[in-house]
C-alpha cells in the first residue's frame, strides 16, 4: 500500500509550516479583537446559512483559507464588547498548552498514559483544596465541564450517604436532592439521570433577591420526609447562572450538618472567588461543603472545557466508581491518586491540568485574584450605570459580573416590554457590535450580560446602554 498520504499527514515539516501560519493568524486575531481594530464582537449568521457555507466549503473552498474562515465566522470572546456567555477569553498561553495536549494525546485513564499530567493534576487539585480552606485529607480531580462534575458529585453523595448499595443492587427507595429553584438546569438533569424523578428534586423557593430562601429548608425537608423521600444531598449555587446571585453557603452548610446530608457547592462560575480577598465573602461557608465544582474556563482564563471537582474527604474521589477493569486498573492498598480512570466518568480525558499549572507557574496565584476582582468590580459598576439611568431597570443588584437588566417605558405593559427587549437583543445580535444574551425571570424578560473580558471599560458599558436606547426608539 502507498503510504505517501500518511507520510504527508504526519510530516514534521508540514506541521511546522502550518503551525507558524496559524500562530500568525491567531496573533493577528488577538490584536484585532483586544485592541478593537475590529468593530464587531460577533460574526452572526443564521444557522441554515452557516450550514450551507460549510457544506459548500468542504467541496469548493480554498484549503489555505480554512483556519481563517473558522476564526472569522465565530464569536469573538477576546473583544471587550463580548459580554455574553460565561466563557472566558482564554489566556493566549493556554492555546500553547492546548496544542501540547492535542499533539501528545495522552488520554490519562491510567498513569502510563498521563504521567506528567496526572502528577500536575494532583498538584493543582491539592492547591485548590487548600484555597478552599480544607486540610490535607482533601482531594480532587479534573473533568470535562461543570455538568459532568455536578453529576459526579451527586453520585458521590448518594454513595456516601445512602446505606443501600445502589451501585450493585439498584434503587429500593425514593431519594431526593434539595436545590434552589434558581440553580443551573444541570442539577435537575443530573437528578433525573440518577433516576430520582421529579419527586426527588426538592425545589427551594428563592427570595426576592433570587437566592435560596434558607428559612424554608427545614419545612421542605420535613415535607419530603413525610412523603417518603430520603434527602441525601443539598446543592448551593455559587452563584446561580441566570442572575449571578450567591446562595448563603454558610446557612446551607449548617443545615446539611444538622441533618447529616451531603453539601455540594456548584461553584462552576463563581467558586474562583476564593482567590479574591475583596470578594471572598461571596463564598463564606464554602469550607463546610463536602464537594465543590469550579470551572477553569469561566473565571480562571482557561479554554473550554476544564473543571475541578473537589472533595473535603479524599476517600470519596475513589469510592464513587469503585469497580474493576482488569486490563486497566489494579487494586491498591495505598492511595491510588494517579489512575484517573478510577475517579472520573471519563476513561479518556485531555491533559487539562497543564492549563492550570502553566498559568500558576508563569503568572502566579495573583493573576486569578486580579481577574476575578476586576470583573466583579465591572459588574458592580455596570449595575450602578443601569440604576442611574431611568430608561432601564435591574432585575437585582449585581453581586458578581452577571447583570440582568431591561429597557423600560412607562406606557408599556410587561408583555409589551418583554417583546421589546427580545427584539432589542435580536437586533444587537444581528448588528454584532456587542454580544449579550437574555434570560427570563419570573415571567419578565431581561437582557443579560456577563462581563468576562478584563479590558471591558465603563465607556464600553455606557455605549451599550446608549445603543440599546437608540434601538428601542426604532423598534
Amino acid at each position: 500500500m502507498d503510504n505517501n498520504l500518511l507520510c504527508a499527514v504526519y510530516s514534521p515539516e508540514d506541521f511546522n509550516n502550518r503551525g507558524h501560519k496559524l500562530i500568525e493568524l491567531l496573533t493577528q486575531h488577538l490584536d484585532e479583537k483586544l485592541n478593537e481594530k475590529s468593530a464587531q464582537a460577533i460574526q452572526w449568521n443564521e444557522p441554515d446559512e452557516e450550514l450551507r457555507f460549510w457544506k459548500d466549503f468542504l467541496k469548493n473552498g480554498d484549503e489555505e483559507r480554512l483556519f481563517s474562515e473558522i476564526t472569522k465566522r465565530t464569536t469573538y470572546v477576546h473583544h471587550p464588547k463580548y459580554i455574553g456567555h460565561q466563557v472566558s477569553p482564554a489566556a493566549p498561553i493556554t492555546a500553547l498548552t492546548g496544542m501540547i495536549s492535542s499533539l501528545l494525546n495522552n488520554g490519562m485513564a491510567v498513569y502510563e498514559m498521563g504521567m506528567s499530567s496526572s502528577a500536575i493534576e494532583r498538584v493543582i487539585t491539592d492547591w485548590l483544596c487548600k484555597k478552599v480552606g480544607w486540610d490535607t485529607d482533601s482531594r480532587g480531580f479534573l473533568t470535562s465541564g461543570g455538568t459532568l462534575a455536578n453529576l459526579t458529585a451527586l453520585l458521590s453523595a448518594r454513595k456516601a450517604i445512602v446505606e443501600h448499595d445502589i451501585w450493585y443492587e439498584g434503587h429500593v427507595s425514593n431519594l431526593g436532592v434539595m436545590v434552589s429553584e434558581e440553580a443551573h438546569y444541570c442539577v435537575d438533569r443530573a437528578a433525573k439521570i440518577m433516576g430520582l424523578g421529579e419527586k426527588g428534586i426538592i425545589k427551594i423557593p428563592a427570595t426576592d433577591n433570587f437566592e435560596m430562601d434558607t428559612s424554608l429548608l427545614e419545612e421542605k425537608f420535613q415535607e419530603a420526609s413525610k412523603k417518603g423521600v430520603k434527602i441525601f444531598a443539598i446543592v448551593g449555587s455559587a452563584p446561580s447562572t441566570a442572575t449571578g446571585i450567591y446562595d448563603d453557603l454558610d446557612a446551607i452548610g449548617r443545615f446539611a450538618e444538622k441533618h447529616e446530608i451531603w453539601f455540594h457547592v456548584d461553584g462552576a462560575h463563581g467558586g474562583a472567588a476564593i482567590f479574591s480577598p475583596k470578594y471572598r465573602f461571596t463564598v463564606e461557608g464554602i469550607e463546610r461543603a463536602d464537594s465543590i465544582v469550579i470551572d477553569g474556563h469561566k473565571m480562571m482564563m482557561m479554554p473550554t472545557i476544564t473543571t475541578a471537582l473537589l472533595f473535603k474527604n479524599g476517600r470519596h474521589t475513589l469510592a464513587t466508581f469503585s469497580q474493576k477493569a482488569d486490563y486497566l486498573l489494579t487494586q491498591s492498598d495505598h492511595e491510588d491518586w494517579y489512575n484517573s480512570g478510577k475517579k472520573t466518568f471519563e476513561c479518556t480525558k485531555n491533559m487539562m491540568s497543564i492549563h492550570w499549572y502553566t498559568l500558576l507557574k508563569v503568572y502566579g496565584e495573583e493573576i486569578f485574584n486580579q481577574y476575578v476582582t476586576n470583573l466583579y468590580d465591572l459588574g458592580h459598576l455596570f449595575g450602578e450605570l443601569v440604576q442611574a439611568n431611568s430608561d432601564f431597570i435591574l432585575a437585582v443588584t449585581p453581586i458578581s459580573n452577571i447583570v440582568c437588566f431591561r429597557f423600560i417605558k412607562n406606557d408599556m405593559t410587561d408583555e409589551q416590554l418583554n417583546i421589546l427587549n427580545k427584539n432589542i437583543r435580536r437586533h444587537l445580535l444581528e448588528d454584532g457590535e456587542f454580544y449579550i444574551v437574555q434570560t427570563t425571570l419570573r415571567g419578565i424578560h431581561y437582557l443579560r450580560t456577563t462581563i468576562m473580558n478584563p479590558f471591558t471599560t465603563e465607556a464600553h458599558l455606557t455605549a451599550l446602554l446608549t445603543k440599546i436606547k437608540e434601538l428601542a426608539i426604532t423598534l
